[in-house]
């Protein structure tokens, strides 16, 4: 499928968008171990999390969704699960074979995790390894670096480990085998990563002290069920944040954001750049902040991006990317090497595309540098197979003179389904 888009004067209106993801994986997986049943509210209806719904059904967990994307899981309790039949098919989704790792390395039965091309070169090593450090028997592709994964459960022991990468998925992956061990487990992290996993635990009553940099998780107790009401993306919102900022006169406002502060390197980041953004209404809920964001067009500034921020804003980068080419003088990304390992090596594939259309781009080993303002010009372009690739090109054709075309567009779909509709409700030509 391809995507066409041209030039448009500017973005106004309200919108809402889907679910947050990351909260979505999270609430499939911890609602099925809990006791009792779970609601889920506003989940991503996506392919990345159905993969999370169906792997869950197959360890015989019943999961209902409803039309209006609630969930209702019948939670198995910590023990419960049932050896799946078959192999479990992540698809394209890195979360669910990472956090389903150190779930089923915990369980008392055997398991293969597989995806598609992408996931069998996703590297592994790095849940594996630690999991192993705590007694898990797994085999996979060069010794356990790639998929498919193949799992024997066994009784885990606790242990305290340094994540030597900054990683929310590893994090959480030792965080769901620590449900499992004897004693307790301490995990730290130098840089701070998304945090979902750790507060949906607190909500569901497990036995978490949480003291940045350090979390820490006795096994043995059993979650109690919850209402988990999930509020939009930030990672899908940062388009439609990024597009506004970028195109004269705009204004919009996105509903109901998440704005937790682990996620929020995007807004810090475009503020820095100049983007005006207001946080209005604030509140939490289910232990998640959220808020309406209210955005409009900035003259905005390149700046330098350091290590330190690179995780708060992982999944935005490629659109910081397309953004700078809107700042005047040079921003420049480093220390964000992790971007080569996703699904496409977004730093190549974003500097790549971006040259096409007239673009002042380099890349770097561990990043890239941006020279702006440059006036882009329409191209046919690749998405690699990538959504967020996809979706940052798609925020440059609305700035490029002449039509752009992005081959493969479907791949959006793994994050955000309608995407293109709700960008048409705040196109103005």
């Amino acid at each position: 499928m391809e995507l066409v888009l041209e030039k448009v004067n500017k973005l106004t209106g309200n919108i809402f968008v889907p679910g947050d993801k990351s909260i979505s994986h999270r609430s499939l997986i911890l609602g099925s171990i809990c006791q009792g049943e779970t609601r889920v509210y506003n989940l991503l209806n996506s392919l990345d999390c159905l993969r999370t719904l169906e792997c869950m059904q197959s360890l015989g967990v019943k999961i209902e969704l409803g039309q209006d994307n609630s969930v209702n899981i019948k939670g198995k309790g910590l023990y419960g699960l049932q050896e799946p039949k078959a192999i479990l098919d992540v698809g394209n989704s890195g979360t669910t074979i990472r956090l389903l790792t150190g779930l089923l390395s915990g369980q008392n039965f055997y398991s293969v995790l597989n995806g598609d091309n992408s996931i069998r070169k996703r590297p592994m090593k790095r849940v594996v390894q630690p999991l192993r450090l705590m007694g898990a028997d797994i085999w996979g592709r060069e010794d356990g670096h790639f998929a498919p994964l193949s799992i024997k459960g066994s009784q885990l022991n606790s242990f305290q480990y340094t994540l030597p990468v900054a990683s929310a998925q590893v994090k959480s992956a030792l965080l769901l085998a620590g449900l499992y061990a004897t004693g307790e487990t301490v995990i730290s992290e130098h840089l701070s990563t998304r945090d979902h996993t750790e507060r949906m635990l607190e909500t569901m009553q497990g036995d978490i002290k949480i003291s940045p940099p350090e979390v820490k998780i006795k096994g043995g107790t059993e979650l109690r069920s919850t209402d988990i009401f999930i509020p939009g993306d930030i990672s899908s919102a940062a388009y439609f944040i990024a597009a506004a900022s970028i195109l004269r006169d705009s204004q919009i406002i996105i509903k109901q954001v998440g704005v937790n502060p682990t996620r929020i390197g995007i807004i810090e980041i475009l503020k820095k750049m100049g983007t005006k953004i207001d946080i209005l209404n604030y509140q939490i809920k289910s232990n998640e902040p959220r808020a309406d964001l209210k955005i409009g067009y900035s003259e905005l500034k390149g700046i330098e991006i350091k290590e330190e921020m690179v995780p708060l804003l992982i999944d935005e980068l490629p659109l910081i990317a397309v953004v700078a080419t809107q700042a005047q003088g040079k921003t420049l990304v480093s220390g964000a090497r992790e971007l080569r390992v996703k699904e496409s090596d977004r730093i190549k594939a974003i500097v790549s595309e971006l040259k096409k259309m007239g673009a002042d781009i380099e890349e770097e080993e561990d990043g890239f540098t941006v020279n702006g303002p440059t006036r882009l010009q329409g191209a046919v372009c690749e998405s690699y197979n990538d959504h967020r690739i996809a979706m940052s090109l798609a925020v440059a054709a609305l700035l490029a003179e002449g039509k752009t075309v992005i081959r493969n567009s479907e791949c959006i779909d793994i994050s955000f389904p309608g995407f293109e509709k709700t960008l048409q409700n705040l196109i103005n030509f």
